[in-house]
């Protein structure tokens, strides 16, 4: 037997026929793969009783093992990496389970002076999807230490007492693993947990030991496509191994096996005409490519392909898509003009003018870039005077000038006009070509001036009616005899004239360089020239005069007022400004005038462009004229005049005193207080006056704290005035201020109490009547009954008013007065004017 420690040994006494016996012993690698070694036991006649086992050893899967004898010494060595089960050449059986390998817990044995090493405890391997029935075996570990102690085992992790718990579990007792369900790869690949290998009543026999189990794949997925059906396009012009559209499947078994190595192959092609196969596909990317020519959008132009996908290299599961491809048009038709020839008109000197349009057809498949066509000019345009566009519709050529073409130099101009679609064609087709004839209408065109800017230099003061310059145009239209004609269209300051029929111009009236008009001494003038056509042409020419600097301004004096003391005065810097140039100006000379000679001095500073002027005497305060006299570097000279306030101070701080600014005296402030008293007093008289003239003082009839505010409701239709709560003794509050004022009707205050009964008013509506006639007869009769209506006191104007009685005013005269009148009394008395005024024109 073989020990775990890698020790071959006799069991029992065994008998070797013909001297040998040959087994095999068998190992499996933390891959799993299975190890083969095949031992031969010789009979040795020197040394009974051991036997030496010679190795006939080969390397199987890149692990080697090998069997020693060592003659002499009696030690057999067994080297190995992975040793699980050994069994004989005569099919011993392992003492736990021939089904399933036996792992061992690692001991360091203690062998004939064998060197301790680590093992290495191969893998598991289980297949997925098993169908046999579980709990179902796949392994059984054991212990060197159940021989003699009571040892169980059991395993943790996941898969065990883990995630997904109970999925593996192990007899306690044997040791034996098992798996309780069929297991998948897709879902876990691989399981790790612990052995655990327990004494009884002596805690660990073992130390834990991993166990990896892998789950071997099997095929059960087939492949899927991406996508249940692919849209492509092919052109009908395609040539043969085109590539056309690549498709793709995935299997979700193991990568890089058998069970996920896909193959496509097509399976159907509709229609098949007019080959079949008219496509191939690469079975192992899929790709799809044309295997035939004869593509024809217009007979065929769309072809679905079914495409099978097969694992295990093409011979397991089949998953199945659609190819549907959409033959495109090629461009195997030309465009063709629908005319040969094609001639248009058009004016000169009009850029991007429209000169015809050319229509042209072509066979293959409408808006799409092998139908839209595109236009060149390939002849007869050297100076590129003529472009071509694609019309919106895409069939349509549209000549136009890309500049102002001139009839003088060509009436005429013939092109030669290529069209092509905006893609290649598919094949070799001849290039339609048309020709246009462009004939050009000639207009009359203005006149044009050489140059267009014309620079001349003058002096400023050349005198009237001298030329300036002759400034011509030329008519471009040579073949009208046109006579051309010229006209001043702006000159800003009336400077000159032209000649009409000679284009000479002339000084109107005198120039001046320090004119506004001027600019940089430069004056622009705009000339126009015509020709004599029914609807003549005018051409522009712009004339720019250079005027020369003549000395004919003056300097003249910057500041005309001054400032100064009239004792120890500062002298004053006067700045001198001349119009003319450079050359015409400073350096300035000045001189007083005799008038202002004896108290003034004046001299030119340093740089002879400024007067100091000092007053020379003291001079009382008041205000001088003081005439200087400047004169250029030329000699021209003019007096100015500077008015000079001499004040009443000294040195260099001027202060003036103005008379209007002081102090006023005493007396005109008394004349002022005066005359505020005189208005007062005035004032208080005219106040005495007023009262005096208002004599006593009457009561009003109505009272100032009088409120009638009584709300009366006059759009009720029932109970007449006693349905109202009238307060009858507000009537008589202005009577009683004005005792003087009587009336018989009017009750007095002494008078008793009312001296007639009123009926009463009557349940039967038919003496309604009766009682109204005889309530009626009663008030009359009665002089302290309600309402007192001789006197009605509105308002009050006012205690002892002067105005007469109304009661004079007689509306129902004849009509004699003049009532005209009224309109010369003012816009107060207008309403009357209007009402009273006007005659019978008015009523009307």
């Amino acid at each position: 037997m073989v020990q775990r420690d890698g020790i071959l040994t006799v069991k029992r006494q065994a008998v070797l026929h013909d001297g040998h016996r040959e087994f095999f012993i068998h190992s499996w690698d933390s891959q799993g793969h299975k190890m083969t070694v095949p031992v031969r036991v010789l009979f040795d006649g020197h040394h009974h009783g051991h036997h030496h086992g010679h190795p006939h050893g080969h390397h199987h899967d890149n692990h080697h093992q090998n069997v020693e004898d060592h003659h002499g010494d009696h030690k057999h060595h067994v080297h190995q990496h992975h040793l699980t089960e050994v069994d004989t050449a005569n099919n011993t059986e392992s003492a736990a389970d021939p089904q399933v390998p036996v792992l061992h817990f690692p001991k360091s044995g203690e062998g004939l002076k064998r060197r301790k090493r680590d093992w290495v405890i191969p893998d598991i391997n289980v297949a997925e999807n098993d169908r046999r029935d579980y709990p179902l075996k796949v392994s059984q570990i054991r212990s060197n230490e159940d021989k003699i102690k009571k040892v169980y085992y059991s395993i943790t992790g996941p898969g065990a007492d883990q995630p997904p718990v109970g999925l593996f579990t192990m007899d306690r007792l044997t040791g034996i693993l098992y798996v309780t369900e069929p297991l998948d790869r897709e879902k876990k690949a691989k399981y790790m947990f612990q052995a655990h290998a327990v004494a009884e009543g002596a805690g660990n026999a073992e130390e834990p030991m991993e166990i990896v189990v892998n789950v071997i794949d099997q095929n059960d997925n087939k492949p899927i496509f991406a996508q249940d059906t692919f849209l492509g396009e092919v052109a009908e012009a395609s040539k043969i191994d085109s590539d056309v559209i690549k498709v793709v499947a995935t299997d979700l078994d193991e990568p890089n096996n058998d069970n996920s190595d896909i193959r496509y192959h097509i399976v159907s092609q509709d229609p098949a005409l007019p080959s079949n196969p008219l496509f191939v596909i690469n079975p192992v990317t899929g790709a799809i490519r044309v295997n035939a020519g004869g593509l024809d959008r217009e007979k065929y132009p769309k072809y679905t392909l079914e495409i099978e996908a097969a694992d295990m290299r093409g011979e397991g599961l089949t998953g199945r898509a659609k190819v549907i491809l959409t033959v495109t048009d090629s461009n195997d038709n030309a465009p063709v003009f629908t005319q040969p020839s094609y001639e248009g008109t058009v004016a000169e000197n009009k850029a991007d003018a429209l000169v015809v349009k050319m229509l042209v057809t072509d066979g293959d498949e409408p808006h799409s870039p092998a139908w839209n066509a595109k236009f060149k000019i390939v002849d007869g345009d050297p100076g590129q005077l003529f472009t071509v566009k694609t019309g919106s519709n895409k069939h349509e050529g549209i000549l136009t000038t890309a500049k102002a073409l001139d009839f003088e130099r060509s009436g005429k101009h013939t092109l030669l006009i290529a069209v092509e679609n905006e893609v290649p064609f598919a094949t070799v087709l001849p290039t339609a070509t048309a020709t246009v004839v462009v004939n050009v209408q000639d207009v009359n065109e203005a006149p044009v001036f050489d140059p267009v800017e014309k620079f001349v230099s003058k002096p400023e003061d050349l005198p009237v009616n001298t030329d300036v310059v002759r400034y011509t145009a030329s008519d471009p239209d040579t073949a009208r005899k046109q006579t051309v004609m010229y006209k001043i269209i702006s000159d800003p300051a009336g400077w000159l004239i032209v000649k009409k029929e000679t284009g000479v111009i002339k000084v109107k009236s005198l120039m001046d360089r320090e004119s506004h008009f001027v600019q940089d001494g430069k004056y622009t003038a705009l000339i126009a020239a015509y020709d004599d056509d029914e609807v003549p042409a005018t051409g522009t020419g712009t004339l720019i005069i250079q005027l020369e600097d003549v000395n004919d301004n003056a300097p003249t004096i910057v500041e005309r007022s001054i400032l100064v003391c009239n004792k120890k005065s500062t002298p004053q810097l006067l700045s001198v400004t001349d119009k003319d140039g450079p050359g015409f100006a400073a350096p300035y000379r000045v001189s007083v005038h005799e008038t202002a000679k004896n108290n003034w001095t004046a001299r030119m500073n340093d740089t002879k462009t400024g007067i100091i002027l000092n007053l020379g005497t003291e001079l009382a305060a008041g205000k001088y004229t003081v005439v200087l006299r400047v004169a250029d570097n030329q000699g021209m000279e003019q007096d100015s005049s500077v008015q000079a306030e001499v004040c009443d101070c000294t040195g260099e701080d001027v202060v003036c005193k103005d008379p209007r600014k002081a102090g006023v005296g005493l007396p005109v402030i008394l004349g002022i207080l005066g005359g505020i008293l005189m208005l007062l007093m005035l004032l208080l008289l005219l106040l005495l006056f007023a009262r005096r003239r208002g004599g006593e003082k009457r009561v009003p009839l109505l009272q100032d704290d009088d409120i009638r505010d009584n709300i009366y409701y006059y759009d009720e239709e029932g109970g007449g005035e006693d349905d109202q709560d009238y307060d009858l003794s507000v009537l008589h509050r202005g009577l009683d201020n004005r005792p003087e004022v009587f009336r018989n009707d009017v009750v007095p205050n002494f008078m008793p109490a009312p001296q007639y009964q009123y009926r009463p008013r009557p349940a039967n509506p038919d003496e309604i009547g009766n009682f109204i006639d005889d309530n009626m007869k009663a008030a009359d009769n009665d002089p302290t009954a309600p309402p007192y209506d001789s006197l009605l006191v509105f308002d009050y104007e006012g205690g002892g008013s002067d105005a007469g009685s109304l009661s004079s005013l007689n509306s129902s005269s004849s009509g004699d007065q003049d009532y005209d009148r009224l309109n010369e009394w003012g816009p107060r008395f207008k309403k009357l004017a209007d009402m009273y005024g006007g005659g019978e024109d008015d009523m009307l």
